[in-house]
C-alpha cells in the first residue's frame, strides 16, 4: 500500500526535484507509454483513497449507481485505452471525480443530491469525458511544473514519475480545478456520450439550472467553481440544436425525467 506524503513534506520536495532530472535519467530505462503512465497514476490515487478508508466496497447504493453508469462506460470505452472502473466513496458533500487510468469515483451523497437519473448521468458522463480528454494528467503535470519552479534544486532520489504525478493530484481530488476550456469540452463530450448511451443528455442542463437557483452555500463543490452555469447551459443547448439527428429525440421537459429511487441511510461497507 502506497502512502502519499503531504505536499509540504520533504518527501514531496524530493519527488518534485526528481522530476527536474527525469529526462536525463530515462534513456537507460524501458519506455513507458502515456497510457501506461495514466494507469499507474490511477492506481496510486486508488491506493490513497483506500488507505484513507473512503472507498465503499458494498452498499445498496451500487444498485442505484450501476444501472446509470454502466451504459455510459460502455459508450465511452472505445474512446479510452483502459477499462473504466467505478467506485462509490464517502464524503460529506455531493461530488464525482475521475482520475487517470479510467477510475471514476462517485460520492455517495451525490445519489441523494441528484433529483433524477438524467442529472446523475449527465454528471457522470462529464467526468468520464475528462478521462477521455486526459485532463487529469494535464492538471497533474501543470501542478508538478509549478512546484518544481518553486523548489528549484535537482535531487536524483525519490519515487517514479507516475508517483510524482499522483502526488500532484492528491489533495485536489475532490476539487479538481480544470480550465474553462476543459470544462466546456467535457460538457459537450459528456452530452454526446449520454446520447450514445441512450440517456437524456438534458440532465446536465437541468443540474446547472438547479445550481443557478440554489443559494451559494447550498452549491456543492461538484462543478461549482467552474465556468458560468448559464454559459454552459447555452453552449449545451446550441450543441443539441446543431445536431438534431443525435439530440432531437430527447426531451428538455423535466417532467419527463426518471426519478432516482435511492434508499435512505443505506448501509455501507468500506474497502480495507
Amino acid at each position: 500500500m502506497t502512502t502519499i506524503p503531504r505536499t509540504g513534506s520533504w518527501i514531496w520536495a524530493a519527488a518534485i526535484c526528481l522530476a527536474a532530472t527525469a529526462d536525463a535519467t530515462t534513456s537507460s530505462k524501458p519506455a513507458t507509454t502515456p497510457a501506461d503512465e495514466e494507469l499507474q497514476v490511477g492506481k496510486e490515487t486508488f491506493e490513497h483513497l483506500k488507505a484513507k478508508g473512503e472507498i465503499i466496497e458494498t452498499s445498496p447504493l451500487y444498485d442505484v449507481l450501476l444501472p446509470v453508469i454502466q451504459p455510459i462506460m460502455k459508450a465511452a470505452q472505445p474512446k479510452y485505452d483502459h477499462p473504466f472502473k467505478v467506485y462509490l466513496v464517502h464524503e460529506p458533500q455531493p461530488n464525482a471525480f475521475a482520475t487517470p487510468g479510467g477510475y471514476i469515483y462517485v460520492v455517495d451523497e451525490l445519489l441523494y443530491f441528484a433529483k433524477n437519473k438524467e442529472q446523475l448521468a449527465g454528471t457522470l458522463s462529464h467526468e468520464v469525458a475528462h478521462t477521455i480528454h486526459h485532463d487529469g494528467m494535464e492538471l497533474a503535470k501543470k501542478q508538478v511544473a509549478i512546484e518544481k519552479r518553486e523548489i528549484g534544486a535537482a535531487v536524483l532520489v525519490g519515487p517514479t514519475r507516475a508517483h510524482i504525478l499522483a502526488i500532484a493530484l492528491i489533495g485536489k481530488l475532490h476539487a479538481l480545478n480544470y480550465s474553462r476550456e476543459a470544462e466546456s469540452r467535457a460538457d459537450i463530450t459528456g452530452s454526446d456520450i449520454c446520447a450514445e448511451a441512450g440517456i437524456n443528455p438534458w440532465g446536465l442542463v437541468w443540474l446547472f439550472q438547479d445550481f443557478k437557483n440554489a443559494r451559494t452555500h447550498e452549491i456543492p463543490q461538484l462543478l461549482s467553481d467552474h465556468p458560468s452555469d448559464m454559459t454552459r447551459v447555452a453552449a449545451l443547448e446550441q450543441h443539441f440544436k446543431s445536431n438534431p439527428s443525435v439530440f432531437a429525440r430527447f426531451s428538455p421537459d423535466t417532467l419527463k425525467a426518471t426519478p432516482l429511487n435511492t434508499p435512505k441511510k443505506a448501509p455501507v461497507v468500506f474497502l480495507r
